[in-house]
């Protein structure tokens, strides 16, 4: 029975048409609804259940680095489309669409920085780029990353926040950035140098595959997504129900693909412990 017509509302009372869009956001995680300044001043951390939203990258340069150290490096670096891929809409209109959104020229950025006063290289994901996927720029930059943080001896920190795994739209050049930042992460280590691996929600495909793994230490936050596929897809093709908590921080780090989980607030310092113990800094 309906109480109330479509433009009525009660004394004092506003309309649904009269509260501003935007101002509340539902965790994925619990379904609380969390008023979004409150969310942001908690660094978008569910204060119910604990849950971190993803950040932009720039958020993540912001609570890692120390104020107005990041040096951004390969920032004229843009897609290309080799392939002129058509389907479902032309590849070059979709980047020209996520660069504006975004405000980024791809889904990572990469550059020197400080942290807690130690000078260390950083390489970020961000999944609001068609959902963090890596394509030849993100390959490239991170590649680049890795090679220099080798040359100048500085640790090398990298945070994941990418869902989309291997960006199809450039087909194998997209998927041989798996093999080159492989490759030189392997030299990396050569070298003697450390890297340290932050995994984020989510972390997936072909980034969780290559790189993202690599570290000699491996680091997630507390409730993130992280695997190659993700389980509706797994549990679709082995037709059994997957354990509780599959593919989350807490159930990797009990059966030993990750090392550590550190809450957000804690991560900076965490890193600064972690870059003064394994380099002798």
């Amino acid at each position: 029975m309906k109480l109330f017509s479509r433009h009525q509302s009660t004394s004092g009372r506003k309309s649904k048409r009269d509260i501003p869009a935007g101002l509340w956001t539902k965790c994925e995680s619990c379904s609380q609804l969390l008023y979004n300044k409150a969310l942001d001043e908690n660094l978008r951390v569910c204060p119910k259940c604990e849950f971190h939203f993803p950040l932009t990258a720039q958020q993540r340069i912001d609570l890692t680095l120390d104020p107005g150290s990041f040096e951004p490096w390969d920032a004229d670096l843009v897609p290309l489309d080799p392939l002129q891929f058509t389907v479902p809409r032309p590849y070059a209109d979709k980047v020209v669409e996520e660069q504006r959104a975004c405000g980024m020229t791809d889904a990572c950025l990469t550059g020197k920085g400080m942290l807690e006063g130690h000078p260390v290289v950083i390489g970020l994901t961000d999944s609001r780029f068609m959902m963090g996927s890596m394509g030849s720029v993100v390959g490239e930059k991170l590649t680049r990353a890795i090679e220099r943080a080798a040359e100048q001896h500085l640790p090398l920190i990298a945070i994941s926040g990418s869902g989309g795994g291997a960006r199809m739209q450039e087909g194998m050049f997209s998927l041989m950035q798996m093999a080159k930042t492989s490759s030189a992460l392997m030299k990396l280590d050569a070298s003697g140098g450390l890297f340290l691996s932050v995994l984020t929600h989510p972390t997936m495909a072909g980034v969780l595959a290559s790189f993202a793994t690599l570290g000699d230490l491996i680091i997630a936050e507390p409730k993130a997504l992280i695997g190659f596929t993700g389980p509706r897809v797994i549990e679709q093709t082995i037709r059994q129900k997957l354990p509780e908590g599959f593919q989350r921080s807490e159930f990797l780090l009990e059966h030993g693909l990750i090392d550590l989980i550190v809450h957000r607030r804690d991560l900076k310092t965490t890193l600064a412990k972690f870059v003064t113990l394994l380099t002798g800094a």
